[in-house]
C-alpha cells in the first residue's frame, strides 16, 4: 500500500512535486476523516474495480478538473498502458493544432497531352494527397466536374498516382486475422469509401429466395450468390452467412442458410485492393457521366509537373473529418491524419516514421510530457502503442486550453446520442453530458474525455484497463461506474 502511494504521488506536477514523500506520510498517519479528504482513489471506485475482478495494477485511472488541475481520483497514473483507440485523441489534437481546422486535402487531375475537341490523346492522371474522407458521392461529383471541363474521351490510360504516401506493403489480416474488415485497411493516398463495399442481403417476400446487392455496384466485381432461404435464430455469427473473397478473380461468394425471418442484413467489407477499388469506381462513374476510355485504369505516376491540373478537388475541412474519425473511431482516417502531419512537417512523401515523429513533436509543443509514449500508427489498432493515464489526461487538458477546443471537444462521441456511445448512457442524467473517446481491443478497454458534473464542473476522465477480461463486460461496467461517479460530483 505504501509503495502504491509513493509511486502515484511521484507522478504529481506543479506545487506537489518535491513534497510527495511528506504528503504520503501525512496521509498514511492522518485520522481516517482527514485522509478521506485527500483520498486519490475514493472508496466507490475501489469497490467498482474489485467488483469487476481487476487487479489494481491492471487499471489506470485519472479524474481531474481542467480549470485548476485538481486531482479527484487517481490510480497508476504514471504507468504505461495500451490505450487502444483513445490514442486518437493525441492524433486528432495534433492535427488540429498543426494543420488548423480549415485544412483540406487536394486531389488533382492532370492531362499528359493537350485536350482537343473533348478528346485526350494521352493519359489522364489522378493524383492524391491522402484525403481521409473521400466518399463515393464526392468522387462521383469530382468526375462530374471533370466531364464539365469538356473532356469526354480518354484515348490513353488513367493513371492512379498515390505516391504521396510511401509505405511498406502490409498484410491487412496481420493484426487479428480479419483482412476484409474496413478497420484493418492500410492507408492509401487515393482511398475512396475507405475501399469498402456494403454487401446487402435481402430476403424476398415469398420467403423462398435471398438476393444479394453490393453497393457500390462495381462493374468488375462478380457476385456468386449461393445463399439458401431458411429459418433460425438471428443471433448467429453473420446470421449463418459464409463469405469467401477471391481478390485476384474479383469475386465474392456467399453461401449458407439465411434465416429469412430476420429481415435484411448488411456486411461492410473491403473485398478489393485499394487501387482496384478506385479503378472500378472510376469506370462506374465516368460511364455514368457519359465519358469513355480506351485504355486501362492502373497505378502510375505523373511523369512531369505540367503548368496546371485540369481539375482540383478539395476535401471537406479537417474540423469536419475529425468528427468522423473520433465519433466513429475510424482507424484509416486517423492513420491518414498522422501521415499528413509527417508530410507537412518534413516534406513528402509521407512515411509512418515521419508521421510518428511529427505527432510526438506536436504533443511536446503543446506541453505534453511524451517520455515513454509509443504512438505506433496513431490510430490505436496496435499491440505496441503505449501511454500513461497522466499523458492522456495532459492531452485532454491541452485540448481544453487550446483555441480550437470547440472543434476538438465536439469531435468526441456524445453519450447516449451518437458515435461509439450512442447506445450507452441513454436513460440517465449523463445523457448528452459526456464527450467521450472509447477504445476496445482484445484484453484492452479504454475511455477518455470530458464529463459535465452535476455540480457544474467540467471534468477530465481517463480509464485504461489492460487485462484478459477487459474487452468483455467487466471493462464496460468499470467505465460506466467511473463516468457515473464523476458525473455525480
Amino acid at each position: 500500500m505504501v509503495r502504491w502511494w509513493l509511486r502515484d504521488i511521484r507522478g504529481l506536477r506543479g506545487p506537489w512535486r518535491g513534497r510527495g514523500a511528506v504528503l504520503a506520510l501525512v496521509l498514511w498517519l492522518a485520522p481516517a476523516g482527514v485522509a478521506a479528504q485527500f483520498e486519490h482513489l475514493p472508496a466507490a471506485l475501489q469497490q467498482a474495480i474489485q467488483m469487476q475482478g481487476f487487479p489494481e495494477e491492471s487499471v489506470g485511472l485519472l479524474v481531474q478538473r481542467p480549470r485548476d488541475g485538481a486531482v479527484l481520483a487517481r490510480l497508476n497514473a504514471g504507468q504505461s498502458f495500451n490505450p487502444a483507440s483513445t490514442i486518437k485523441l493525441a492524433t486528432s489534437l495534433a492535427a488540429l493544432d498543426q494543420l488548423g481546422p480549415h485544412y483540406t486535402w487536394t486531389t488533382e487531375v492532370w492531362a499528359t497531352r493537350e485536350i482537343r475537341d473533348g478528346v485526350l490523346p494521352g493519359d489522364l492522371v489522378i493524383r492524391g494527397t491522402g484525403d481521409p474522407g473521400m466518399t463515393m458521392e464526392e468522387y462521383w461529383r469530382m468526375l462530374g466536374r471533370l466531364r464539365q471541363t469538356g473532356l469526354r474521351h480518354v484515348a490513353g490510360n488513367v493513371l492512379l498516382d498515390a505516391s504521396h504516401f510511401e509505405l511498406a506493403p502490409k498484410d491487412p489480416g496481420a493484426f487479428d486475422g480479419q483482412p476484409l474488415r474496413a478497420y484493418n485497411q492500410a492507408p492509401y493516398a487515393l482511398h475512396v469509401n475507405a475501399s469498402a463495399q456494403r454487401i446487402r442481403v435481402l430476403p424476398q417476400h415469398n420467403g423462398k429466395r435471398v438476393d444479394v446487392v453490393v453497393d457500390p455496384p462495381l462493374p468488375g466485381l462478380r457476385i456468386d450468390n449461393r445463399l439458401e432461404a431458411g429459418l433460425g435464430g438471428c443471433g448467429t455469427w453473420q446470421r449463418g452467412i459464409q463469405l469467401d473473397v477471391d481478390r485476384e478473380a474479383r469475386r465474392i461468394t456467399l453461401s449458407g442458410e439465411y434465416p429469412v425471418n430476420c429481415g435484411e442484413y448488411e456486411l461492410l467489407r473491403s473485398v478489393l485492393e485499394p487501387e482496384v477499388n478506385h479503378a472500378e469506381l472510376f469506370r462506374l462513374h465516368w460511364e455514368q457521366w457519359g465519358g469513355t476510355l480506351d485504355g486501362e485504369v492502373r497505378t502510375g505516376e505523373l511523369p512531369v509537373l505540367y503548368d496546371e491540373p485540369i481539375l482540383r478537388h478539395e476535401s471537406r475541412p479537417l474540423a469536419d473529418l475529425i468528427r468522423v474519425a473520433n465519433k466513429w473511431s475510424s482507424n484509416l482516417m486517423t492513420r491518414h491524419l498522422m501521415l499528413t502531419l509527417g508530410a507537412e512537417r518534413y516534406g513528402p512523401p509521407a512515411t509512418t516514421e515521419k508521421g510518428r515523429q511529427a505527432l510526438v513533436e506536436a504533443l511536446r509543443e503543446l506541453g505534453v510530457a511524451v517520455g515513454g509514449m509509443v504512438v505506433d500508427n496513431g490510430s490505436g489498432l496496435s499491440r505496441d502503442a503505449r501511454l500513461t493515464p497522466a499523458q492522456l489526461a495532459a492531452i485532454l487538458q491541452a485540448g481544453w486550453e487550446h483555441p480550437h477546443r470547440p472543434e476538438f471537444q465536439s469531435s468526441l462521441a456524445l453519450a447516449g446520442l451518437d458515435g461509439t456511445v450512442r447506445e450507452r448512457f441513454r436513460n440517465g442524467s449523463n445523457r448528452g453530458r459526456m464527450h467521450l473517446k472509447t477504445g476496445h481491443l482484445n484484453a484492452v478497454s479504454a475511455v477518455a474525455g470530458y464529463v459535465r458534473a452535476q455540480g457544474g464542473d467540467d471534468l477530465i476522465v481517463v480509464v485504461l484497463v489492460n487485462h484478459p477480461e477487459a474487452h468483455r463486460g467487466p471493462g464496460h461496467q468499470l467505465q460506466e461506474a467511473v463516468l457515473d461517479w464523476a458525473h455525480k460530483l
